[in-house]
């Protein structure tokens, strides 16, 4: 078996120990509480902007947080960065080594913004740079495509938004993630038959509010390990032009779960099913989509803000076994290296 595979393994031990942290995160959801921000800065890469994706949901849902993206080339080519000291500034790197993602978190600090680091190295220069660290305790992590890593990033950005506005039920909620990531291995045979059917060259993926994260990231998921030329859009959004490139079995993944968007993307697919596409469904506490080539129904019992967790997982282990379906190491893809450092 593939280290890629093992690391989808280790997730719910990972998310287990970073839940134990809770009371020290305390401190940094004082301190930005106390700093009472006009909103939150966020600066990061590959699979960690997918988590930052994902923050911006729960940032504005849960804390009612204003969330922007940072552009890193302002801070580093242009040198022309933004007024920020009002912000909370949170930098995401697994590796913590991304000169770019450093220079967002520096020059906040610099400005006298909290800022915060969310990385896998406690000794990098991002936990360096920034007023205080959330690792991620994930350990090592040798495959190339990002597992255990992204799914940590989330659960510390759900205990970040949690310590900042603490709720009872959304903690307890936390603290069921772990088992209902291990629930999601029960599914592996049928995403292991799913992946063969999911054809060509090109893929479309689709989800909508707190899962266009994890839409982002499955879509990065097939690209690196199965060369898949994928792209994945709002399901809102995708009417808005994307939808002209479908034709008669173009493959669709949808990834979904239950909450405010969900009748609303449901009847997008009735409009998408008349082109005559091929539909992948991944869910977790949906129903079967009339008319799906195949699909993959979790059943966590979880929140939608936390359903990426178990989706993310779901969708690994299908980017898994769509690389093996077509000969490939998921491990090892081809031009790629562990750690992306950019300016």
């Amino acid at each position: 078996m593939s280290s890629f595979r093992d690391e989808i393994a280790e997730q719910p031990a990972v998310a287990e120990r970073l839940l134990r942290q809770m009371e020290s995160v305390q401190a940094i959801g004082a301190a930005i509480k106390a700093a009472n921000p006009a909103g939150i800065v966020i600066a990061a890469r590959g699979s960690s902007d997918n988590a930052a994706v994902y923050a911006k949901y729960v940032f504005q849902l849960r804390n009612r947080l204003p969330v922007a993206l940072a552009a890193p080339s302002l801070f580093t080519h242009y040198a022309a960065p933004p007024r920020i000291a009002r912000y909370c500034v949170l930098g995401i790197s697994q590796s913590g080594a991304a000169p770019d993602v450093c220079a967002v978190v520096e020059e906040g600090r610099r400005q006298g913004a909290v800022t915060v680091a969310l990385t896998n190295e406690r000794d990098s220069p991002l936990a360096a740079a920034a007023d205080f660290v959330i690792s991620l305790q994930a350990g090592l992590e040798r495959s190339v495509p990002a597992s255990k890593t992204y799914t940590a990033s989330l659960v510390a950005i759900a205990m970040l938004s949690q310590v900042i506005d603490p709720n009872e039920d959304f903690v307890g909620a936390l603290l069921r993630i772990p088992d209902a990531m291990r629930g999601v291995e029960r599914h592996e045979a049928e995403l292991r038959e799913m992946a063969p059917l999911i054809q060509g060259s090109r893929v479309i993926v689709l989800g909508r509010g707190f899962n266009l994260a994890t839409s982002e990231e499955l879509a990065l998921k097939l690209t690196e390990t199965s060369y898949v030329l994928a792209r994945a859009w709002s399901a809102a959004d995708f009417l808005h032009g994307p939808v002209a490139v479908i034709d008669p079995d173009f493959p669709i993944i949808l990834v979904e779960a239950r909450g405010p968007t969900y009748a609303e993307t449901r009847n997008v697919f009735s409009l998408l099913a008349k082109r005559g596409p091929r539909i992948f469904q991944v869910g977790d506490g949906t129903v079967h989509l009339p008319g799906a080539a195949a699909s993959v129904l979790l059943s966590s019992g979880l929140p939608e803000s936390l359903t990426p967790l178990t989706l993310a997982v779901a969708g690994q282990l299908l980017a898994l076994h769509l690389a093996i379906s077509r000969g490939l190491d998921p491990d090892r893809p081809r031009t790629l290296t562990k750690v992306t450092r950019t300016r």
